[in-house]
């Protein structure tokens, strides 16, 4: 006696785990149009790893002892920012040795006028002193020989407060001003984001340029052009689109995205950039996809193509 295999059981079975996995997904998007969860999402800044970080011994993270000054920056709006200034390997390595807890602190205003200076802007989730930044800042110090000034921005770390797309831009105005009141010049800071970081030194570097500041350039690890297109091209852990089922749906989409509250537009200021500008992107990015570093890099050889050129040349004769 032979035993039929039960498939309208099996179907139904798969059929429930889909409507499960719809009715998980569609409540997943409804709670994204809220602009409390959005911001945890975008942020992610409660995520404060590593846990029980020791921001005033650096050393314990990993960067040698006395290389780093733990310091607060004061915004324009009064928040109070955590930051590591970590010295060139140049600078660190004439001090005596052992040096004493405070030989960072002492030694910031010879380190910023004898070498150049990296402004780091680290990415969402996590702190300044996570082991992945920590191996970049010691890159930075030893391979560019350069100083590095690295940010929590308000909500992060030990930075009291909520971030807020306006705020992350303050806190980052604060820290170069913070760089120049040391004595730092100008055209000796590179300002350098990574992911999350290169839309907060996208637009810093964009306002430096309006007003005139001369400063040596502008580096984008991992950028993306905004976060309206961001949303099109993320896949969750890397395989799923986020958007696949939405953009199904005629004109659901654009509805959808009416929904977000914040923009980190780089793509429409990159063009007003006047210094040197490099952008960096693993073409095997799962989180970002590299496309978008095509698009600004296109947005940056526009103003050069030549029906651009030819176009400003009509518009500026008088025949």
């Amino acid at each position: 006696m032979s035993i039929q295999p039960d498939n309208d059981g099996l179907f139904t079975r798969i059929r429930r785990i889909f409507a499960v996995l719809g009715f998980l997904y569609l409540g997943a998007v409804i709670l994204l149009t809220i602009p409390w969860i959005q911001s945890h999402i975008l942020y992610m800044n409660a995520l404060k790893l590593p846990w029980n970080a020791h921001f005033d011994a650096p050393e314990r993270h990993g960067l040698a002892p006395g290389k780093t000054a733990n310091i607060k920056i004061q915004t324009a709006d009064n928040h109070t920012l955590g930051a590591w200034f970590i010295l060139s390997d140049t600078i660190y390595h004439g001090m005596s040795f052992p040096p004493p807890p405070s030989a960072a602190e002492l030694h910031i205003s010879e380190a910023v006028t004898q070498r150049p200076t990296v402004l780091f802007f680290h990415g969402n989730a996590a702190t300044r002193a996570l082991s992945m930044r920590v191996r970049l800042y010691s890159g930075f110090t030893s391979r560019l020989n350069a100083n590095v000034l690295a940010i929590d921005y308000r909500g992060f770390g030990d930075s009291p407060g909520t971030p807020t797309e306006d705020g992350l831009s303050m806190d980052a105005r604060a820290a170069w001003d913070w760089l120049i009141a040391q004595g730092a010049s100008p055209e000796d800071v590179l300002i350098v984001g990574h992911s999350l970081g290169t839309a907060v030194a996208s637009r810093l570097s964009v306002g430096l340029s309006e007003d005139g500041v001369k400063f040596k350039g502008t580096v984008l690890m991992s950028p993306f052009s905004s976060l309206y297109t961001l949303v099109d091209t993320y896949n969750i852990f890397g395989v799923f689109p986020v958007m696949l089922p939405i953009n199904m749906i005629p004109r659901a989409a654009g509805i959808y995205k009416s929904f977000l509250v914040h923009k980190f537009d780089t793509l429409s200021v990159i063009s007003k950039l006047k210094v040197p500008i490099l952008i960096l992107h693993a073409e095997d990015d799962w989180d970002i996809s590299h496309t978008h570093s095509d698009a600004l890099f296109d947005a940056l050889l526009e103003p050069l193509s030549p029906s651009h050129l030819r176009s400003t040349k009509k518009r500026e004769s008088p025949y």
